[in-house]
Formats: structure tokens, C-alpha cells, sequence
């Protein structure tokens, strides 16, 4: 007979959505929660039923315990682990996995100190709750910029990565330990959002091993289950993990077209513990973030687009949809990048060049 599969996801934002709707052809019945607003009633979860979660912190509710406090709440353990900078820092440390130098800005230590040991720029960021480019502040010799008060030990100091190009790894791990993986993608962050992403690239192929040697040690180190995504800058021929993601990831829409599995159903089947086999991606994919701008119906008359709109409200610097452009034709793709460049706001000229720059 077969088992029914019931997931519930702490969280009912967007990737919530598309885990839902990834489940659906499984006929895996998910059910994300509105955490911010509990309700207060008991959820109808039974033993057998799975929790996971699409983001890394949550209030604390009565719907949030009940969710977060259940025995099959996988990976429950890995979520605060990798939401705080100084313990996501400190377990890349320990298992020797390479990271931009670090360390905890404490009461202690001195801009001079940090300034002596990092180099004139030096980037503070919040262990907890920053995302998008939220919760950073940079100290710069030449400016004399202090240390915030409240941030002394609430946030960790890096070293400024003068990094070539930021890529991407979404990969999963499964119950029986196998670690498997999509193609790097190559990204563009402006004002630490990211605006669009690009998978495979054949020129980032040689880094493949050394990415997924990384992730592997994570997934494995931390007895991961799940699909979890790893943000590293790449510095000449070499990767510097800059941020771990225990979840799908934005950075992995681009499966949703690209692949015949998307990184929501390989997380659903991984949970589930069904059969997991090499993601085949179809062909090549460009993904475009929609960021604090109105929903365009002439994005659905673009023959190489699919629109993923969040029906979220429309603020600036919001995530509330994405574009998956299919790259079968390169011709076809400058066609749609350059009717893009006529439709989108000035914000996104530069990273529809930078796509345009990718495919000369």
C-alpha cells in the first residue's frame, strides 16, 4: 500500500507556495503555516506526519512549538545552528571548509584591532536577522566609522572579499546520506538582493567538484536531510562559502524550468525519503528577480518566459515574483532581454546588460 506523505513548513510565505504546489503532482499534501499570525488552535499533526521549514527563524507560539517541538521536524537543530553568523561561522571553521576570515565583535575588541587584522574595510554583520543586505555595516579606516553600541556581540566582522563573481550551490542530501547536486549558478546581487541568477554555465563547470566537496562536508557534518543551498564568492580559481541557506533557495528558482526535478520536489522527496536520482537539467536557464514592482501581463506574451508571481504587496525592495527564461535559443534570449529592458524600471537595466553580457 502506499504511504501517504502529509509535510508541514513552518512559514507560508512564497517558497512555502512552491513547495505546495511541487507536492501536488506527488500527491504530497503540504501544509505551510502562517507563524507571524498564529491562531492559537491546536494543528491537526499526527506522529507520522513531517515538519520542515522555510526559513531559518520564527517567533516563538504556541503553532511554532507545536510545529518545531515535533518528533519528525527534520533537521530541527540545523535551522538556529545556521541562522546565527557566529555559529553558521564557526561550524564552517571546524570543518575546515573555507570562509572569509571572521571573528565575533565582542566587547573588547577595537576598530583599530579589527582594521589591523581585516584591512581598511571591514564588514560588520548582525549574527541574527539580516537578509537582502539588511543588518551590515561597513567600518572604514579612511572615514573613522565606529562600532554600533548595540552591535558589540550581536554581530560578527569579515574581511572585505574582493571577490570576481558570486555563484551558488543547491544541493541535497538524503536519509540513507547520499549528497547530490544541480549545476552551480552564477549570480548578481545590487543592494545585497539578488536581481538575477544563470544555470549551468559551462565556464564554471571546473569548479563543480570543489563546490559540492564543500557542501557535501556541511550536509554530511550537520546529518542534513533536505535540499540546502551554499552562497560562495568565487576568487580566482577558488570558492569562499559566504552563506549557508538550510532550505530551498532563491538562487534555485531556476529549476523550476530548467531541471525535470525542481529544488521543491527534490526537498519533498527527500523528507519523504522517495527515490532521489541525479537532477537532469533540460536545458539552460536565466532567472529574473521581481523586486518592489507592479505584476506586468506583458511578461506572459515573452514565448521564453514563466512567471512565478507571489501575490504578495508591492513594497520597494520586496521579493514578489520571478521570471524563469529558457535559454534554447540565444537569439530568442536577447530578443526577451531587450523587450525587458523597455518594460522594467532603471533599477534593472544594469542586470539585464549583465545577462546580455553572459550570452555575447
Amino acid at each position: 500500500m502506499t504511504q501517504q506523505h502529509t509535510v508541514w513548513v513552518l512559514g507560508n510565505g512564497q517558497l512555502g507556495a512552491m513547495l505546495s504546489h511541487a507536492g501536488q503532482p506527488l500527491a504530497i499534501d503540504v501544509r505551510p503555516v502562517d507563524i507571524m499570525s498564529p491562531t492559537g488552535k491546536t494543528l491537526p499533526i499526527e506522529a507520522s506526519h513531517v515538519i520542515t521549514a522555510e526559513r531559518e527563524q520564527w517567533p516563538e507560539s504556541s503553532t511554532s512549538l507545536q510545529l518545531s517541538e515535533h518528533a519528525h521536524f527534520i533537521n530541527g537543530p540545523v535551522f538556529g545552528r545556521l541562522a546565527d553568523r557566529f555559529t553558521q561561522k564557526s561550524l564552517l571553521d571546524e570543518l575546515k571548509v573555507a570562509t572569509s576570515p571572521w571573528q565575533l565583535v565582542d566587547d573588547n575588541v577595537t576598530e583599530a584591532e579589527l582594521h589591523q587584522a581585516y584591512g581598511e574595510r571591514v564588514l560588520l554583520k548582525r549574527r541574527t536577522g539580516g537578509y537582502d543586505g539588511k543588518g551590515q555595516h561597513w567600518l572604514k579606516q579612511a572615514d573613522n566609522i565606529e562600532i554600533p553600541a548595540s552591535w558589540r556581540n550581536e554581530a560578527i566582522a569579515e574581511q572585505a572579499i574582493n571577490f570576481d563573481e558570486e555563484v551558488s550551490l543547491v544541493g541535497v542530501r538524503t536519509q540513507d546520506g547520499r549528497c547530490l547536486f544541480y549545476p552551480l549558478t552564477l549570480n548578481l546581487h545590487q543592494d545585497g538582493i539578488l536581481m538575477a541568477s544563470i544555470a549551468p554555465l559551462s565556464r564554471l563547470s571546473h569548479l563543480q567538484a570543489e563546490a559540492e566537496a564543500m557542501l557535501s562536508t556541511i550536509m554530511n557534518g550537520l546529518d542534513y536531510v533536505g535540499v540546502m543551498a551554499m552562497e560562495c564568492f568565487r576568487v580566482g580559481e577558488h570558492l569562499l562559502v559566504n552563506e549557508l541557506a538550510p532550505r530551498v533557495h532563491n538562487s534555485g528558482h531556476w529549476t523550476q524550468a530548467g531541471c525535470h526535478i525542481s529544488q521543491f520536489e527534490l526537498h519533498l522527496r527527500a523528507l519523504c525519503d522517495l527515490p532521489i536520482h541525479q537532477p537532469q537539467v533540460n536545458f539552460q536557464c536565466v532567472m529574473v528577480n521581481l523586486i518592489g514592482i507592479d505584476k506586468d501581463d506583458r511578461w506572459l506574451s515573452l514565448p521564453n518566459a514563466e512567471l512565478f508571481w507571489y501575490n504578495k504587496e508591492v513594497r520597494p525592495g520586496r521579493k514578489v515574483g520571478h521570471l524563469n527564461l529558457s535559454v534554447h535559443n540565444v537569439d530568442a534570449l536577447n530578443d526577451t532581454i531587450a523587450q525587458l529592458k523597455q518594460w522594467m524600471p532603471e533599477q534593472y537595466q544594469a542586470p539585464l546588460d549583465w545577462i546580455n553580457a553572459e550570452f555575447k
